[in-house]
């Protein structure tokens, strides 16, 4: 489905209109297009390249659209014949593009290529089973990879997760470890934790196990990948988030009630870091002996193996205890 000018118009004038009750959405139109594609009048890729299609879908949408905006939130509305002409010429530079992904797909598993999905966003982003209503618009846990590409899910050999070794949120909604004292400005700025989409400033706290035993369970991962491990050099002492209270009953798991996850008070292991720096590092070896026993516990609490560790920016500042694809290809 394609986001047409009108979801972004849309998209602003509500999340404006909330005033307080914002979800931190990136103005960039998605929502709205999703709602169109549930209500079925939603613009799809194959519709670019079909001039007349596109052009009455166009004009049956802003009869709608261009109403709502003006007596909803007193937006101008869009005219078909502008939105036409782009959006056509969009077709035409994307047609050697516009295809049957999911026989592409299934060509390609036929040939024995491998394939990668790439997720976006996070388990907690999710629409079904993130932190609703602080979501995104689209399935972003790993049965996404299927819904979105059309391929089976007995194609998928392995899953492998992408974590923090802290714990980081852009936009509202409930976050039981977040630090908003020094430390957390500290992990903020050695992270540079800004949205690679809206420049904004990311929350940071410490690593929570609640969330990443559920991403676990959710998503079914066969594997980690612990990212920015270097951040946390030089920090004396760290936490690490195994359950919450909430009203005296203690939590292990993550609740579904939000309000409840709102109101969670986090419980701490406390671990001693480390003052050797880790960036850079390409050998598990190397690693100084407080870093290598909060990654074990990692492992240890999640019940989830540590294929790859980030420490540092670049690609090459990449320790690979075990190459996931590989290990995903035979079938281990």
């Amino acid at each position: 489905h394609v986001i047409m000018p009108y979801h972004k118009a849309i998209d602003k004038a509500a999340e404006q209109a909330k005033g307080a009750r914002r979800i931190g959405t990136t103005g960039r139109g998605i929502g709205p297009a999703y709602v169109d594609k549930m209500a079925r009048v939603g613009i799809r890729m194959g519709d670019l390249l079909n001039p007349d299609v596109l052009q009455q879908k166009i004009k049956e949408n802003l009869v709608e659209i261009n109403a709502f905006l003006k007596r909803i939130y007193n937006v101008d509305g869009f005219t078909v014949e502008k939105i036409f002409k782009d959006y056509q010429a969009y077709g035409e530079r994307l047609r050697p593009h516009i295809t049957d992904v999911a026989l592409v797909l299934d060509r390609a598993f036929e040939r024995k290529k491998r394939v990668l999905f790439e997720g976006a966003q996070g388990t907690h982003l999710d629409v079904d089973f993130g932190t609703y209503p602080y979501v995104t618009s689209s399935s972003s846990c790993s049965g996404g990879a299927c819904t979105g590409s059309g391929v089976g899910p007995t194609t998928i050999t392995g899953v492998l997760g992408v974590t923090k070794a802290y714990t980081t949120r852009v936009g509202g909604g409930p976050f039981p470890t977040e630090l908003t004292d020094e430390m957390g400005q500290q992990l903020m700025q050695r992270g540079n934790e800004y949205g690679s989409t809206t420049g904004r400033a990311r929350r940071c706290g410490w690593l929570d196990m609640v969330l990443l035993r559920y991403a676990v369970r959710i998503n079914g991962l066969t594997s980690l990948a612990i990212t920015k491990l270097d951040v946390l050099d030089g920090c004396k002492e760290l936490k690490i988030c195994t359950g919450y209270r909430y009203q005296g009953k203690l939590h292990k798991e993550m609740p579904g009630d939000l309000q409840v996850l709102a109101g969670c008070e986090p419980v701490y292991e406390r671990w001693k870091g480390w003052t050797t720096e880790t960036s850079g590092l390409k050998a598990h070896r190397g690693l100084p002996p407080a870093a290598k026993r909060y990654l074990a516990r990692i492992e240890e609490l999640t019940g989830c193996r540590i294929d790859m560790i980030s420490t540092g920016s670049k690609r090459e500042d990449t320790i690979v205890v075990r190459n996931p694809l590989i290990r995903s290809r035979k079938g281990s």
